[in-house]
């Protein structure tokens, strides 16, 4: 048995600016950099390139109305009628003994799938990845949200990208998207003109 699996699991949670959507941080990776998966319907969760059982068990849970995964935290949104304080404890010591068990976060399908898509980015998209990944993808998973590359329209210079977590629906995350990550973006990547967030 690899002793590295042994690890003593520890969560810790934060609020995030959507009251309803609470991050769950956990200290290991659960997803390589570059990759973060949203799910908003339990069938999500079935589904090829995103297949996961802990999303699946997670949607067990009557009041979980959204779940979102990226690095080393899950944003888990319940819905309106309940509180965090009665289901803050259950969530936690599921977590733990779901990781303390080593029960898999995704199915092996979907860790192949994602592993491929990483290979094939042309140069200028591999700058666009990094300057997400280092400057601003920090700041937004504070919030208990994420932001992804999407798309790169080599011609008009469109950046799209990918809100999810507690920033999809957020009435600031449109204001952040301008004046933070399009500023940046067009700085440090001369080829990029524009930035807008795909399906806001």
């Amino acid at each position: 048995m690899n002793s590295a699996l042994n690890r003593p699991v520890s969560i810790f949670t934060e609020g995030s600016p959507n009251p309803n959507s609470m991050k769950f941080v956990v200290n290991f990776e659960l997803v390589p950099s570059g990759l973060s998966f949203d799910y908003a319907t339990p069938g999500d969760a079935l589904l090829d390139g995103k297949a996961s059982p802990l999303v699946v068990a997670l949607f067990g849970f009557d009041f979980v109305r959204r779940v979102f995964i990226s690095s080393n935290f899950i944003t888990i949104t319940k819905d309106d009628e309940t509180d965090w304080d009665e289901i803050m404890l259950e969530l936690k010591y599921f977590l733990k003994d779901y990781f303390g068990e080593q029960k898999p976060v995704f199915s092996q399908r979907t860790m192949d799938a994602n592993s491929a898509k990483l290979d094939m980015d042309s140069e200028t998209v591999q700058k666009i990845k990094a300057v997400l990944d280092q400057y601003i993808k920090p700041a937004v998973e504070s919030d208990g949200g994420a932001i992804n590359f999407y798309s790169f329209d080599e011609s008009s210079g469109t950046v799209k990208v990918l809100l999810q977590g507690s920033c999809s629906g957020c009435p600031s995350s449109t204001l952040t998207l301008k004046a933070g990550i399009e500023n940046l973006l067009t700085r440090l990547v001369p080829e990029v003109k524009l930035v807008e967030a795909e399906g806001v």
